[in-house]
């Protein structure tokens, strides 16, 4: 008999479930259909901070490039030509 009684008992969490699908059920198809498309564009957009760090990653790439190579053909000059020379 024990089973019997706390089996039609319900947890408040399923009470709050149920109270907030019948909320839904209320709302229009086009409603939530309008939402669920906002909802899923935000969580895929780009953001700004994701296209900075990108632009930042590429400008850091190409000035590490640039440095290694102009210390490289800097260093491979010719030591015999003195431009102060005569």
């Amino acid at each position: 008999m024990g089973r019997k009684d706390a089996s039609t008992t319900k947890l408040p969490v399923d009470q709050y479930r149920k109270q907030i699908g019948k909320q839904d059920y209320k709302k229009t198809k086009p409603i939530l259909r309008a939402t669920k498309l906002k909802a899923e564009a935000k969580k895929t957009a780009v953001g700004i901070k994701e296209v900075g760090l990108v632009l930042a990653a590429i400008l850091a790439l190409l000035l590490a490039f640039y440095a290694f190579f102009y210390l490289r053909l800097s260093a491979d000059a010719d030591p015999d030509l003195d431009p102060n020379e005569d």
